[in-house]
């Protein structure tokens, strides 16, 4: 009698920490998202709405690297001389005062510095920085760019031009921003660092560099990966991974890609750089969308995809382990109920094991796998492939403990 008195009291004991350990991502996780035109978010258990307008959310909602202030960018339109024009308009809304401050009338592509509460955004080609109270024109004809992790400079495009000879080239840059924002001044010190040549090759495939995005830094600092596009009709079909140091000296092509799945990606502590290769829209077909990871400096790659499957997305958790949104090889079916919908695979590349961790039901897929670092969890949208919005799951990172967090998402981002 008394050891079942015992085992009783260890099992009571035990529950509590059971169920805290299953909920412990509510206290962790922070999520700021958009559902039905407006932006929300989730802190513990409760959803709140931030945003009073209705209107066309742009861009995932950004957190600031200090998780006070959320970034998102709406699209509104104003009447100018009876006439309705479109514009897209830079918020951002504090977390302690709740306050929402508009940060420019008409801007895009705004981003986080990853030290400061700063903000980089395009308007009609001039990059501009705002302290949040004021803005600084930084440099002319930028089509894209990133922050350096340092907080310091950010590596910039240009875009090609069409001129009676032809195109031009697309260009990058490295524009220093520097430690005072004050004394900003237009162009100052600006270094070109790179002439992309005109046009790229995998070996197979050739395209025009119209357009270079997609930038992202190597773990070390020492690379940069990014995707040259040719023209908007054809760069949905094929565009070209590449990979150049820092300091411009050294360019590689890697393979092909398209717009529309997972950008390429960089393992957290390694020079490990993930994509998903392969040319064609996903209208010609859920095939020949293969994960590969390129080893740098050694340019070493390795394809992950087994035969007779394809790739929708990807995420990294480890050096070795990454998830994959992966569905049966299929050719394209108008009927939306016919076409494959994917489950999330874990790849454990040292022990070459690739296991299925997620099991939707009919009709339903798993996209957008997201390794949440800070509480070692993995979360996916699950939703109708033919679904604009779907709902957010969460799990441990094998897809166990898997649970419902958030209804009806669009589009999210996680602090």
């Amino acid at each position: 009698m008394k050891r079942l008195l015992f085992l009783l009291l260890c099992f009571v004991i035990s529950l509590p920490s059971t169920v805290h350990g299953q909920k412990n991502h509510e206290n962790a996780l922070k999520i700021a998202f958009t559902r039905d035109g407006f932006v929300w978010i989730k802190t513990g258990a409760k959803e709140e709405r931030i945003t009073k307008q209705a209107a066309n959310i742009l861009y995932p909602p950004q957190w600031s690297h200090d998780g006070k202030w959320i970034l998102y960018q709406k699209e509104m339109v104003s009447e100018i001389n009876s006439n309705k024009e479109t514009h897209s308009e830079i918020w951002v809304y504090n977390m302690e005062t709740k306050e929402h401050r508009k940060i420019f009338h008409d801007g895009v592509n705004a981003k986080w510095s990853p030290k400061e509460n700063i903000i980089a955004f395009l308007s009609g080609g001039v990059l501009n920085v705002s302290n949040l109270d004021d803005f600084k024109n930084v440099a002319l004809g930028v089509d894209n760019f990133e922050w350096y992790p340092d907080g310091r400079a950010v590596f910039a495009s240009s875009a090609a031009a069409i001129k009676p000879d032809g195109w031009t080239n697309p260009e990058l840059y490295k524009i220093p921003i520097g430690q005072n924002f004050k004394e900003i001044t237009m162009s100052e010190n600006v270094q070109e660092l790179f002439k992309i040549p005109k046009e790229l090759s995998n070996g197979k495939v050739s395209i025009l560099s119209i357009n270079a995005s997609s930038f992202a830094f190597s773990p070390d600092g020492k690379w940069v990966s990014f995707i040259v596009n040719p023209t908007a009709s054809w760069s949905m079909d094929s565009d070209m991974v590449c990979v150049i140091t820092a300091d411009g000296e050294n360019f590689e092509v890697l393979d092909e890609t398209i717009l529309g799945i997972d950008q390429p990606s960089w393992a957290p502590s390694e020079n490990l750089l993930g994509y998903i290769a392969g040319g064609g829209r996903i209208v010609f077909g859920f095939k020949n969308k293969k994960l590969k990871v390129q080893e740098l400096p050694a340019f070493k790659s390795n394809t992950l995809t087994p035969p007779n499957f394809a790739e929708m997305g990807f995420t990294w958790v480890n050096d070795n382990t990454l998830i994959v949104s992966r569905v049966v090889e299929a050719e394209w079916n108008n009927d939306p109920n016919k076409r494959p919908n994917p489950a999330l695979y874990m790849i454990k590349m040292k022990e070459n094991e690739q296991p299925k961790i997620t099991n939707p039901k009919k009709g339903q897929g798993d996209f957008q796998p997201n390794y949440a670092s800070s509480a070692n969890k993995l979360t996916w949208v699950r939703k109708n492939m033919n679904a604009m919005n779907g709902d957010l799951w969460i799990a441990d990172i094998n897809g166990k403990n898997s649970e419902l967090w958030v209804k009806n998402i669009g589009l999210y981002s996680i602090y």
